[in-house]
């Protein structure tokens, strides 16, 4: 690697400087008195004169004041940059004048900023000028003294509180503030004469949250509570250089504690290297080539260097005082005093830095601009090339390559083994508080609308503004899990969507590390548990609200197959949790968390392709019948206890979509409680006597309230019970005897398609089979085929009229939907069971196969009916799950309907589409023949 090279004596350098950079030749035109004394080597003295004017600076009005700071500037410039062009100073002299400069600016500016003030901010003042305890630390380059040519200077201020006179502080913070950005216009504002310095104080606490000047006690909580491995870093260097210093030095050894840890753990080393590893990108591994390089930024860069030399100290310093140093040249010197690094890799780093650094100078002098990149432009990087003495441009880029090279070396000797914290696309980087352009980038890249947005969000989980991050241990895994989450988010193909759902989920959680450790050791339920928030918000939402349902996930029963799933077995897992349960209240709570946790593990094999619609229907019928099992000796033994037992039996009974074991997601319960006495006149034994209807009305109320009713647990079914017999206007709890009496001389044709699906679920065993028996029974009424069309028809036209379809995907009321495929189901039941034939069954598909089977309707009309009904039936299943009879494929993600089409087992949304329609074109069909028997038989 060929070193930067004198361009000859002082006036040599500042002739060619003229010739090359625009920003030194327009200083030689503005300061003639000062290019004159460099040519005549009196560079010393025009440094030292500089230092003079800025003390000048502070006992002159405003005005003058910020013209003495600015020439002051422009001649340190000048001055530096031709001893470092002529080699008459080394980059350690440069950049300690330059750090020099701010200093005193600084402390300039703040005794202006307080001469200047408002009387009313300086009636607070104990001395005119000096605001009381209010002091600013320099941090980065200017805290070490390594301030760059054209660098802003990075600034946090902080305050006193008590210094103030007690009816003083409370208008404390605003004082400060106010005279801080009166420091800030000071070093800021471009004049004739130019700027002094651009001023960055993000690098305080949090400062999206925090006003420009914070308390000592505000900065002590944050540093203490939340308080990051990145900014431990920054605090090596930081240094205080104007205002209150004995507050400043006081705020900073309260801080060595947070700064130097005595003891890391793994996590915390790993979260230490990774200030490091975060800046190892694939796309800066690949540039090498790329001569328009970042020599700050870019992989083997400065930032690179200085990085290797603070993770070393952070790592080793708490229990080694000696590491404790603000300079990246001086630091490495101590690590190989302390045997942690060898010569030669102390040797090399040195002398990379060494030459990046006056690279970047010469970069920065053309134009004095804040970049750090050399020029993509040939003829504007040639001029980089001369200021740095180099025969061409080609000397000059394989000079920075053998130098990337090296750095690239060494430091990736330090961490051999690590895993860099990137994604495959390139670099994630979320430390500082700005945004690393490369990583704004790549999240682009992932498919991220507002990268920038993304980037906020997550460093303000750094600086635990949610509870979830509110540890340091939280805060450390989640810099190991950030790109892996953002790739799991990326590859739902819902990025955006997915983020704000995740960030939803995340801002909910009450405490992080269990989650977090979660994700990191199982990658599966990080990208599940991604895929399920991005795709389906419903149970998003579930998931969202209850994130304990993530401990679920790690059982080996989560993930086994629904079909798979024992008998009793969910009845027996409410019975164990009811075992333990303290009264009515608590009871419902058990089952309302086991309920949670088993509709959850339903849905997501639903959601990701685990289980049929006929195994979900299956599944979530089971769980409904289980619930309603559990909960009616909790029911039973409550109403005992206010009016004693009655002798007698009860069962209850499931219409529509639980009798026919198809329940999805967001289905309600139909249910009818049926019971039977021995004694019409019997009466129960407790305190308060109350009637056999009585009872049971008081019974039926309580486990529809035990099934349906909200608690901090949340609720379970929404419960309908107009099914029963005369509906609203009858009892809600039926007598057996009265139920047989209606049906044979009261009910509707409606109310008979209803019976085909009655199914008892719970309650006395000879009670349900005598009510199986009797439904059998009641449907063997004959039934006229034009007389039942005509009615059928009529019902369906009144719920059309009730019930209007919600969208092409309601997949229900839509026509040729699943209740038109009920409603033929239905007709033939009835139709066969009046001949005599064994036909009714509870479930749709069922019902129609044992209609074929008997002979009631041709078998291959038949099996396009269950075919379409299985299609509608596995959309109907997917989106209860996802997005319910919203659901709008213009708005719908794009993972969903690929889902969707997996479920269907077709290769894309579209045909999955015309798969759908095709269905219940199908249905329509059969149902508009049904419908043409009835219109035929009016004319």
């Amino acid at each position: 690697m060929e070193a930067i090279k004198s361009l000859g004596s002082p006036a040599q350098a500042l002739e060619q400087a003229c010739q090359t950079s625009p920003y030194l030749a327009r200083l030689c035109q503005r300061r003639p008195d000062t290019a004159h004394g460099l040519r005549t080597d009196q560079l010393a003295a025009i440094l030292a004169a500089s230092q003079t004017r800025m003390a000048q600076a502070e006992s002159c009005g405003l005005d003058e004041a910020m013209a003495l700071l600015r020439q002051a500037k422009s001649d340190t410039h000048l001055a530096c940059a031709v001893g470092d062009l002529s080699g008459q100073v080394n980059l350690d002299q440069i950049t300690q004048s330059l750090s020099n400069l701010a200093d005193r600016a600084t402390q300039a500016a703040m005794v202006l900023a307080a001469r200047t003030t408002s009387s009313r901010d300086a009636a607070s003042f104990k001395n005119p000028d000096a605001v009381p305890g209010l002091f600013i630390i320099a941090m980065g380059k200017h805290g070490a003294h390594e301030l760059n040519y054209s660098s802003d200077i990075d600034l946090a201020a902080f305050f006193d509180r008590e210094a103030f006179d007690p009816e003083d502080q409370d208008a404390a913070s605003g004082i400060c503030v106010r005279h801080v950005q009166a420091v800030s216009r000071i070093l800021e504002d471009v004049t004739p004469d130019g700027y002094v310095f651009r001023v960055d104080w993000r690098l305080r606490p949090d400062p999206a949250s925090t006003p420009v000047a914070v308390s000592m006690r505000a900065a002590e909580v944050y540093y203490e509570s939340v308080g990051q491995n990145w900014e431990r870093a920054a605090f090596i260097k930081a240094r205080a250089i104007a205002g209150d210093f004995r507050a400043a030095e006081s705020l900073l050894a309260h801080l060595q504690p947070f700064i130097w840890r005595k003891n890391l753990d793994f996590a915390a080393i790993d979260d230490v290297q990774s200030i490091l590893r975060q800046i190892h990108a694939v796309r800066r591994s690949t540039d090498l080539d790329d001569p328009a390089f970042d020599v700050k930024l870019g992989r083997g860069g400065i930032r690179e260097i200085e990085f290797f030399a603070q993770t070393q100290q952070l790592i080793l310093g708490g229990r080694d005082p000696s590491l404790r140093v603000r300079g990246t040249v001086t630091a490495l010197d101590r690590l190989v005093a302390a045997g942690r690094i060898d010569a030669q890799t102390r040797d090399d780093l040195t002398r990379g830095y060494q030459f990046l650094r006056g690279i970047e100078h010469r970069i920065q002098m053309l134009d004095d601009e804040q970049t750090h990149k050399l020029p993509a432009d040939p003829h504007r990087r040639a001029r980089v090339a001369a200021l740095a003495g180099f025969a061409d441009l080609t000397t000059l880029d394989r000079a920075v390559r053998d130098c990337r090279e090296m750095v690239r070396t060494r430091v990736r000797e330090l961490f051999p083994d690590s895993k860099p914290l990137s994604s495959p696309l390139g670099s994630l980087v979320f430390t500082g508080v700005e945004d690393d352009p490369e990583t704004i980038e790549t999240i682009a890249s992932l498919g991220f609308t507002e990268p920038g947005k993304i980037a906020r969000t997550i460093r303000s989980w750094h600086h635990g503004h949610v509870p979830a991050t509110r540890t340091a241990r939280a805060r450390e895994l989640l810099t190991a899990l950030t790109p892996d989450l953002l790739q799991a988010i990326a590859a739902t193909g819902e990025a955006d969507t997915g983020f704000s759902r995740f960030q939803d989920f995340f801002a909910a959680l009450p405490a992080g590390v269990q989650v977090l450790s979660l994700f990191k050791a199982e990658p599966l339920i990080l990208k599940e548990t991604c895929s399920t928030l991005a795709l389906a918000p419903r149970l998003g939402a579930v998931l969202a609200q209850r994130p304990a349902i993530l401990d679920a996930m790690l059982s080996p029963r989560f993930s086994a197959p629904l079909s798979h799933d024992e008998a009793g077995s969910r009845l027996g897992v409410y019975q164990s949790g009811l075992a333990r349960a303290q009264g009515f209240e608590e009871a419902l709570d058990v089952v309302r968390r086991i309920h949670r946790e088993e509709m959850f593990r339903i849905g997501f094999q639903i959601l990701h392709g685990r289980a049929s619609a006929a195994e979900a229907g299956l599944a979530y019928s089971d769980l409904a019948e289980a619930t309603i099992a559990a909960l009616l000796p909790v029911a039973k033994a409550a109403l005992a206890e206010a009016h004693g037992q009655l002798a007698g039996r009860v069962a209850v009974c499931a219409w529509g979509k639980l009798g026919g074991q198809e329940l999805a997601a967001d289905s309600d319960l139909d249910l009818m409680i049926v019971y039977d006495v021995a004694d019409e006149h019997a009466e129960s034994d407790g305190r308060r006597p109350i009637s056999a209807e009585q009872w049971h009305t008081r019974l039926t109320q309580r486990l529809v309230s035990a099934l349906s009713v909200q608690t901090a647990e949340g609720s379970l079914y929404e419960v309908d019970m107009q099914l029963r017999p005369s509906g609203r206007a009858g009892p809600v709890a039926v007598r057996l005897s009265a139920m047989e009496r209606y049906y044979q001389g009261e009910a509707w044709t409606w109310e008979f398609q209803a019976l085909t699906r009655l199914r008892p679920v719970a309650g006395d065993a000879s009670l349900m089979a005598e009510l199986s028996a009797l439904t059998a029974q009641l449907l063997k009424r004959p039934a006229d085929p034009v007389v039942l069309a005509r009615d059928i028809v009529a019902m369906r036209d009144k719920m059309v009229a009730a019930h209007p379809v919600r969208g092409g995907w309601d997949v229900k009321r839509q026509r040729g939907g699943l209740i038109d495929l009920e409603f033929l189901a239905q007709y033939h039941q009835l139709l066969g069971a009046g001949s005599g034939l064994p036909v009714v069954r509870a479930n749709t598909l069922e019902a129609l196969r044992a209609v074929a089977d008997q002979g009631g309707m041709d078998r291959e009309a038949a099996g396009r009916l269950i075919q379409a009904g299985q299609v509608l039936q596995t959309v109907r299943q997917l989106l209860a799950v996802a997005a319910g009879s919203d659901f709008d494929p213009a708005r719908a993600a794009t993972g969903l309907k690929q889902a969707l089409a997996q479920a269907l087992e077709v290769p894309d949304f579209s045909t999955a589409a015309a798969l759908y329609d095709d269905a219940r074109a199908v249905i329509l069909d059969d149902f508009q023949a049904m419908a043409a028997l009835a219109t035929e038989s009016q004319r």
